[in-house]
């Protein structure tokens, strides 16, 4: 496949990459608790402030590390904290199938770039522009700020948990759920997304109560099953980054990267 390099000026780089960034800045000053419960339970966990340092710079999965590290606090295998990290991040799989049509013609830098740089903020705001075009540089502020906001983040919570006792009981963890609640929210737009978030929301409640260990992925699948299902009973159609009409190649293909 032959890459494209992105095209456009230096000040059309430069305002696409300051777009991004405050496109992403409420969801970043969202995680900020967030962040700083990471930080401050890896240091209870028995990480050194380096280690919990590294860890947010070289995962870069807020959810996959509280879980990784609440799983080593209880002592749990190396194997069984892969597996489930793997679980609990395979939902970038799916984005990055989402984005591949954008993606692909890219470079092999950009592709690895925003491919590391790829979270939950930074898959909203990529495909909820005004004109729902993808522009690597603005993908690029939005992912590389953010990254740089969660680390500042871990940093606060590794200083702040070596003073302050018990700053896991401080409620710092709602943060998590008000981040994606601010995520799914806008997204809802279509009776598909609204059925694929009920299903989700009421099988996790559900699978909760009872304690089935496999319930947050057994909610997400029939979630986002349902969600196909009725997609295809009320005729909906074009995922997120595809044009009407056009196959997801042919849209990227006669776009213009200028959000």
């Amino acid at each position: 496949m032959n890459s494209v390099e992105p095209q456009s000026s230096a000040p059309q780089k430069a305002g696409a990459f300051l777009r991004g960034t405050l496109a992403v800045l409420p969801l970043t000053l969202a995680v900020v608790p967030w962040g700083i419960l990471a930080g401050s339970f890896a240091l209870e966990v028995g990480l050194t402030p380096l280690e919990s340092q590294a860890m947010s710079a070289i995962i870069f999965a807020g959810s996959a590390q509280l879980v990784a590290l609440g799983m080593i606090k209880a002592g749990i295998g190396l194997g069984s904290i892969l597996i489930t990290t793997l679980l609990i991040t395979s939902r970038h799989l799916l984005y990055a199938m989402a984005m591949r049509s954008q993606i692909s013609p890219l470079p092999l830098g950009w592709r690895l770039g925003l491919g590391f740089l790829l979270t939950d903020e930074l898959f909203a705001i990529a495909n909820q522009g005004k004109q729902h075009k993808f522009d690597p540089w603005y993908a690029l502020g939005g992912g590389l700020s953010f990254y740089l906001g969660w680390n500042l983040a871990t940093l606060l919570g590794i200083v702040a948990g070596q003073s302050i006792d018990n700053l896991g009981e401080l409620g710092l963890d709602f943060a998590i759920a008000a981040t994606f609640i601010a995520l799914v929210i806008p997204t809802v737009k279509k009776p598909s997304i609204l059925v694929c978030v009920l299903v989700s929301l009421t099988l996790a409640v559900v699978c909760a109560l009872f304690e089935v260990q496999a319930g947050l992925l057994i909610a997400a699948l029939c979630g986002m099953t349902s969600g196909v299902v009725c997609a295809r009973l009320t005729g909906e159609s074009d995922m997120p980054g595809t044009q009407a009409g056009r196959p997801p190649e042919a849209g990227a293909a006669h776009e213009e990267h200028d959000a």
